[in-house]
């Protein structure tokens, strides 16, 4: 299966229910470090991509396919983190101005310890849809001034696994998304701190870091990304940075989420915003392979 998310059939369900028959001492963590072995589950460095894989089987124990061991733990809440997010006071004084006065900017990735309670402290505080772990491959940057003030904060990580505008946009079929869904990342959250009112700031940070990110990925988990994606909610926000920063609006979601049971959608619309890092992304991420789609076939 290698890197890639893997496409599990009925051999495999079978496959995980023997092993939660013959050990029956193995807890969840056990269970998924042993699938992962077995399926030959890691990123492009060699790390083994166990915390994808529990999420896997608790979605396939929650549809009836299989019998998980008790969690040792409570499920963490949607929007809290796995453990209990430190808060961090942000008292920085206000900064008002124009770009060229905080410019050049300091863009870290977040890497120690407490640079990752910071991170998550001020998007659990202070961006509407808090703080939530990331499940794969993910990126975390804060945005410091030149004098160093905190800016803002910004994660990207997996990208949608299905969504019709983006994926008609790219052109690709449902096996070419499968093999190509790990080459783009999800801009998840975007927060500029309180009191940071500088012109033309937001949309300088999305230039700045889509020059760099696929580098940055590359040197994080051994392979480029080559397709940036977000999804901007309707009414809440009018995507301006995004469309100041070049992004495509290639269409809306339809709100009715992975879970959604009804015809009517029960999630917020959003639109939905995507930027390439190549010209020849879509050669990239695989669509003109032979024996797969081709031009004539979009």
């Amino acid at each position: 299966m290698g890197h890639n998310k893997p496409a599990i059939t009925g051999e495999h369900i079978n496959q995980i229910r023997i092993l939660i028959n013959e050990h029956p001492d193995w807890n969840r963590t056990v269970l998924s470090k042993k699938l992962c072995e077995l399926w030959d589950w890691s990123s492009p460095v060699g790390q083994i991509k166990d915390i994808a894989c529990r999420d896997l089987l608790r979605s396939l124990d929650r549809k009836g396919l299989i019998c998980l061991p008790a969690a040792q733990r409570k499920p963490r809440a949607p929007g809290v983190g796995a453990d209990k997010i430190a808060i961090v006071r942000y008292d920085a004084k206000p900064i008002i101005g124009k770009l060229c006065e905080v410019a050049p900017l300091q863009i870290r990735i977040v890497t120690t310890k407490d640079e990752a309670q910071l991170f998550k402290s001020y998007i659990h505080q202070y961006h509407y849809l808090g703080f939530d772990r990331s499940v794969g491959e993910s990126i975390k940057y804060l945005v410091y001034s030149k004098s160093g003030d905190i800016l803002a904060c910004l994660m990207f990580g997996s990208s949608a696994w299905s969504c019709r505008a983006r994926d008609e946009y790219i052109g690709w079929n449902a096996v070419q998304r499968h093999d190509g869904l790990p080459l783009l990342t999800n801009n998840s959250r975007f927060l500029i701190l309180p009191g940071i009112k500088v012109t033309h700031l937001a949309s300088h940070i999305l230039g700045t870091i889509a020059r760099r990110i696929s580098s940055d990925w590359q040197i994080k988990y051994g392979h480029k990304v080559y397709l940036l994606e977000t999804f901007v909610e309707c009414g809440r926000f009018k995507g301006t940075c995004y469309k100041a920063a070049n992004w495509n609006c290639v269409g809306k979601t339809s709100g009715m989420g992975r879970n959604c049971k009804t015809a009517v959608g029960e999630l917020p619309d959003k639109d939905i915003y995507v930027y390439p890092l190549t010209v020849k992304f879509r050669e990239s991420l695989g669509v003109y392979k032979k024996g797969r789609i081709t031009k004539s076939d979009r």
